[in-house]
């Protein structure tokens, strides 16, 4: 059971990572290095991304928490 839960949290995580908007200029400027990363900017979500950006958040968390409870169980 908690098996099944694991694979269904993977799959939901992968699809809410896919539904985000990405944050940088591009592949060009991964490769270029324009505008350069920054991890602490100050970016305010609002809408559905800061919806989907929460729901990931919560979905990672379930996942640990699940993974170490396989452990314990099995």
């Amino acid at each position: 059971m908690l098996n099944a839960l694991l694979m269904i949290d993977s799959a939901m995580i992968i699809i809410l990572s896919l539904l985000q908007s990405g944050k940088t200029d591009g592949m060009s400027g991964a490769f270029t290095g324009n505008g350069g990363l920054n991890l602490f900017a100050n970016v305010k979500e609002r809408g559905s991304e800061k919806v989907v950006s929460n729901l990931t958040l919560v979905l990672g968390i379930l996942f640990f928490v699940l993974v170490i409870a396989i452990r314990i169980v099995g």
